[in-house]
């Protein structure tokens, strides 16, 4: 029996979540809940996954599209509500909604022993870039009074870029274990409504996952500055991986053999980060404080 974590585990997801029909329907019909289980959920079968091999897991919702200004107070909250420190997992926007929250939350840095970023667009997308300028500011404007669509904005380089800069002295100075994991796949084998953002990122930044490309996604090798200095830790995907295949989504495009042998690759990467993350809990003393660390 694997070793189990003594923080609980959040599983934080990304901007315009793909399964929010079958959220609205199990929100109005909570019956349903035990019927589905997390078979469809954003992060598919990875919270009963982890679960049954000991661990203590739990779902975060956030709003569909808002800014990472409204998305990270909601996480802010839910936070909250854990009475020990928490480890977050975060998909996509999910990541930088964590670290806004970190950083402009007060007391979060001291509520998150870790962040793992899983396909974040750390340093913005260029596919956001293309959207924003082909009229997408002037849809979000006016679908406003419907639905929020601001987060998109956050997505941008520009928009990545002055955030970053704002951040650094804090997020090099926090307790906060910072790791990201990365992955990029070729065009034939992402998903087939990726390919054509995957042809924008590819000719301005190279590799990348069908939404962000690989460099975005891997952040930084060092926080530094003229008082601290903190590493992150970078992994990369054991597998191509589309944006949709980080969070166990499986289409026909797929290299993978069959849909059990990719499940099961997608589940046991989940399982051995989360198991890296207990050598972080040794790194918190008698008083909940968490020793500075150059990395796990």
């Amino acid at each position: 029996m694997r070793a189990k974590n003594t923080f609980p585990i959040l599983l934080v997801h990304g901007i315009a979540r793909f399964d929010i029909l079958q959220h609205a329907v199990i929100k109005f019909i909570p019956g349903l809940r035990s019927l589905f289980g997390d078979r469809f959920h954003y992060f598919k079968g990875i919270k009963s996954f982890l679960e049954a091999n000991g661990h203590d897991v739990r779902h975060v919702n956030l709003d569909f599209a808002g800014s990472v200004k409204t998305r990270a107070a909601e996480l802010a909250a839910q936070v909250q509500q854990v009475k020990s420190k928490v480890h977050i997992i975060a998909h996509s926007m999910g990541g930088l909604d964590a670290r806004h929250m970190i950083v402009n939350t007060a007391g979060m840095d001291e509520k998150v022993a870790t962040l793992t970023t899983i396909g974040t667009p750390h340093h913005g997308t260029v596919f956001a870039d293309r959207g924003l300028t082909s009229g997408g500011t002037r849809l979000i404007d006016a679908l406003h009074p419907l639905i929020d669509l601001e987060g998109f904005e956050d997505l941008t380089t520009a928009a990545s870029q002055k955030f970053n800069a704002q951040a650094l002295e804090a997020e090099a100075a926090n307790a906060v274990i910072y790791q990201t994991y990365a992955s990029s796949q070729r065009r034939d084998q992402v998903f087939s409504l990726l390919q054509p953002s995957w042809d924008i990122i590819e000719k301005a930044e190279g590799p990348n996952d069908g939404l962000v490309s690989a460099k975005s996604q891997a952040w930084l090798p060092e926080l530094i500055t003229s008082n601290a200095r903190k590493s992150i830790v970078r992994n990369h995907f054991p597998f191509p991986a589309d944006h949709l295949n980080q969070v166990g989504w499986r289409d026909r495009n797929e290299p993978h053999s069959n849909s059990k042998s990719f499940d099961s690759q997608v589940k046991n990467l989940y399982l051995d980060l989360v198991q890296s993350l207990l050598a972080h809990e040794q790194n918190v003393d008698a008083a909940g404080h968490q020793r500075r660390s150059r990395g796990p």
